[in-house]
């Protein structure tokens, strides 16, 4: 949970710091907004690809857990 909250600010920051950056250039309105969204997109993901594979990494561990839980619980109620 710790990457995947480390990786969302991260990425909203890396959002914020371009839309600021095109707002002192003169972009505003949608403009700005799509603007900033397709650059920090670019940007998050050649800067942020360790981030993100940490991320990736742990919400499949945390699925594979989920999903051993279910399968014992399943086995448990099968047995019973």
């Amino acid at each position: 949970m710790r990457y995947v909250l480390i990786y969302s600010l991260s990425r909203l920051a890396l959002f914020a710091a371009t839309a600021g950056v095109l707002f002192l250039v003169g972009a505003r309105g949608l403009l700005l907004l799509a603007l900033a969204i397709l650059i920090s997109g670019i940007i998050s993901f050649v800067l942020l690809s360790r981030q993100r594979d940490a991320v990736s990494s742990s919400v499949t561990e945390r699925a594979s857990r989920i999903r051993d839980n279910l399968a014992d619980g399943t086995a448990r109620e099968d047995s019973d």
